[in-house]
């Protein structure tokens, strides 16, 4: 180890300091830096840019811990232990190799705001208690695989930033309705062509929020309403023009509550389901 790592720990144990930065030294393992374990009262840890590729379980020592900075490692895995952190409120994960999250990984009671960017998780990663995290105010999840996010999204009531960035999500589930506080939405360069009624009761063309959606397939009356602006958007999935479709009933002649498209040669685009009940797509006519 480092005379400056040990150094680090002696003063954090002498002077009962709660922040300790080991950013950027090149850190393979954790269990390198002796007495690092024994640190119990420290309440914040930046591991940031090193060479990390796993967290050992005897991370739960460190249990005053509120900050804990894992960004830019090669972390493969997490340790069930770490959901024994009960006071922490910010974690940060991102730019890491994840594939998966430990079991249990929900029960952090205290946690706000949760970074997983940059990594290679999808909806089958998550454990079945991820979504128990309802205290979080800020969750990351940009830069990952996700084609699909769980309807339970709408349990995270107290969810004010999501940010679901460049995944590859084909829809959203109507449950993002129910995240009344949230403030920023980010979901551009996904392969969303719709999005859900229900989206039109949050907040999120005011000044001081924000809403992300470009890079998108939208299709053809919903990407019109972005050329006009976001209150324009939003205005629109509210109309029962919009909700129409998407309340019948799967099997009836829209096929689903999502969109149908298809390839109308008459305009040469796709075509949503509001046109298709319009135009009957070829139904019935010269087909």
């Amino acid at each position: 180890m480092s005379k400056s790592l040990k150094k680090l720990v002696e003063e954090s144990r002498e002077k009962n300091q709660p922040e300790v930065d080991m950013s950027d030294r090149g850190i393979s393992n954790m269990l390198d830096i002796n007495g690092l374990f024994t640190l119990s009262h420290i309440t914040q840890l930046v591991l940031s840019h090193n060479k990390l590729t796993t967290v050992p379980p005897n991370i739960a020592e460190l249990k005053n811990l509120e900050v804990l900075n894992f960004f830019n490692n090669q972390i493969e895995e997490l340790p069930t232990q770490i959901s024994s952190l009960q006071k922490l409120k910010h974690l940060n994960l991102g730019m890491n190799r994840l594939n998966t999250l430990p079991r249990g990984f929900g029960s952090l009671p205290a946690l706000e705001v949760l970074d997983l960017t940059y990594n290679n998780l999808n909806e089958n990663s998550l454990p079945g208690n991820f979504f128990y995290l309802t205290t979080l105010r800020a969750l990351y999840l940009s830069d990952n695989d996700f084609e699909i996010l769980p309807p339970d999204i709408g349990k995270l009531t107290k969810l004010q930033i999501l940010s679901l960035r460049d995944n590859d999500l084909i829809s959203l589930p109507k449950e993002i309705g129910e995240l009344t506080q949230l403030k920023e939405l980010h979901i551009q360069g996904n392969r969303l062509t719709v999005l859900p009624p229900e989206l039109g009761n949050l907040d999120l063309t005011g000044q001081k929020q924000i809403f992300k959606a470009e890079n998108n397939p939208w299709v053809t009356p919903i990407a019109d309403q972005f050329q006009l602006g976001v209150s324009h958007v939003f205005e629109y999935i509210r109309s029962e023009t919009y909700k129409y479709p998407h309340s019948l009933p799967v099997g009836t002649f829209s096929l689903s509550v999502n969109v149908f498209k298809c390839m109308d040669v008459r305009v040469g685009r796709r075509l949503s389901v509001e046109e298709l009940m319009l135009l009957n797509c070829g139904v019935g006519e010269d087909s």
